[in-house]
């Protein structure tokens, strides 16, 4: 008999996602999760399990928020693609074009296409600034644009964990007129009842569920400057958790969700960029979406990288048996993976952070066991 809350279901031949699921929390590396699985577009996996507050309190249930970190770096590049899509040049249009102060210190000819695929050499501050600058997305964006970049941008890439969501959130809101939740909000989740955010209201703070923060330092080889400024510094991340930090929009990291409404959003990479049955871009948009833009040493993460413009492309094999399985990860565990060959779409969230940037093993087994269910 387990002896932490669990609910939800799955359908006949799935049991053994079940199973893997409770082992996560049998093995003690769970406090609370959520973990969906859409098949065709139907729900056949949809778990809730542990508690969503460090006291064990609360049981985690179908109305339980959590942030899903970079996770939400797929959902912003989906949202992105659509307007994107209306530019003449598409991704090939140079930042500044849209965003004359981005041309500072050389970076004229920077593409949206090279930013949201970690080209653009600006993967954080390698000079100390108040990092309630995070807190600020406007004031933000406009020290970003005046950065130089780190390497000669198109020549490399380096992920760019936090950043990456304000200079998206920037060009988004030149673009379209508004900003990238707003639009999301608007078009995408209120009219499809999908429970998903980038910029929480106030009035629904009380649902999030705590965060347990991991107790170790992630490994990420020999501490270069580029690494340094992604994730080595006291300032290179905001402070996490605050109502300001879950009011603000941070296209690249402060999304809040269940695993359902992630799933609900992802499965458009399964299905040619359709939610819910309706396209957010014509075919050409999506197929310049999910192609490899680069696939190689990442200067940031510890390994080898492939991203389309904005989602991760499944080179390093996390995402299940399929190299052309889609996804992204999130700070301390979240994942969502979507095969179009299969029509299928995993997400895995929860609030007890490990230490792994890329494939946290509890996500890694779910999706396993799922498609060794298939």
């Amino acid at each position: 008999m387990t002896e932490f809350p669990l609910s939800g279901h799955v359908a006949t031949g799935f049991e053994p996602v079940r199973d893997a699921f409770e082992a996560n929390f049998e093995d003690d590396g769970e406090l609370g999760a959520g973990f969906a699985v859409l098949l065709d577009g139907e729900p056949i996996v949809d778990l809730l399990g542990g508690w969503a507050d460090r006291k064990m309190e609360r049981p985690w249930d179908a109305q339980t928020l959590v942030p899903v970190y970079s996770t939400t770096k797929g959902i912003s590049a989906l949202v992105l693609a659509a307007v994107v899509a209306d530019l003449a040049e598409g991704y090939e249009t140079p930042i500044s074009k849209i965003w004359p102060e981005f041309a500072a210190e050389g970076k004229d000819a920077v593409t949206i296409g090279q930013f949201v695929s970690h080209q653009a050499g600006l993967p954080g501050f390698i000079n100390e600034i108040d990092p309630d600058l995070w807190l600020d997305p406007p004031a933000c964006a406009a020290a970003l644009a005046a950065l130089p970049p780190m390497w000669p941008p198109g020549t490399a890439h380096g992920y760019h964990p936090t950043t990456w969501g304000y200079v998206v959130g920037e060009m988004f809101r030149r673009i379209s007129g508004v900003t990238l939740g707003t639009w999301l909000r608007e078009n995408v989740c209120a009219p499809n009842g999908i429970d998903f955010h980038i910029g929480l209201p106030a009035s629904e703070h009380d649902r999030c569920a705590d965060i347990k923060r991991p107790t170790a330092l992630p490994s990420i080889g020999e501490m270069t400057d580029p690494k340094k400024a992604a994730f080595g510094t006291k300032w290179s991340s905001p402070n996490r958790g605050g109502a300001i930090w879950r009011e603000i929009e941070i296209p690249s990291a402060n999304g809040h969700g269940t695993a359902a409404s992630v799933a609900a959003l992802y499965n458009a990479y399964a299905h040619r960029g359709a939610v819910a049955g309706k396209a957010l871009m014509p075919d050409e948009a999506f197929a310049s979406l999910v192609r490899s833009r680069v696939d190689g040493p990442d200067l940031v993460l510890n390994m080898s990288t492939s991203f389309g413009a904005g989602i991760m492309r499944n080179t390093h094999g996390f995402f299940g048996p399929n190299p052309e399985a889609l996804g992204h990860c999130g700070w301390g565990g979240s994942m969502a993976i979507a095969d179009s060959d299969r029509r299928l779409t995993c997400v895995y969230v929860m609030n007890k952070q490990s230490n792994v940037l890329v494939g946290d093993p509890r996500a890694v087994a779910l999706v396993n066991a799922v498609y060794g269910c298939l």
